[in-house]
């Protein structure tokens, strides 16, 4: 699976949420400054040759809709950045976030029983 740049992801997290939209629609839910309607138009059909997104026609305007799921690139792109940077190893990843990012004894305890309780939202 290829590797979406910060627009691409800008994007699909957009069509993940809603679940299909056209070009107007995807716009609409970007923060301002809101992005040209040629720029987002670009991009999804960057998605779409990405194979990313699909479309149906509705007469002259085209709706887009992911046809990688949110869950299943996440699974890859972890699986990806564990592979590169820490030689395969999600401990060694995850060891890494936790001391990076400074998390507390209640977080670390929040996110052990969000595992225990097979939870991964």
């Amino acid at each position: 699976m290829k590797t979406l740049t910060k627009a691409e992801s800008e994007i699909m997290l957009i069509l993940w949420r809603l679940g299909k939209a056209n070009v107007s629609e995807i716009i609409e839910e970007i923060p301002a400054p809101k992005p040209a309607y040629n720029t987002v138009s670009t991009i999804v059909r960057i998605l779409e040759q990405k194979e990313f997104v699909d479309y149906t026609k509705k007469g002259r305007s085209h709706i887009y809709h992911p046809i990688v799921t949110e869950e299943d690139y996440k699974k890859t792109t972890s699986k990806q950045m564990a592979n590169t940077y820490f030689g395969g190893s999600f401990k060694n990843m995850v060891s890494f976030f936790v001391q990076k990012e400074d998390l507390s004894t209640k977080e670390l305890e929040s996110i052990l029983n969000e595992l225990k309780s097979g939870k991964n939202d």
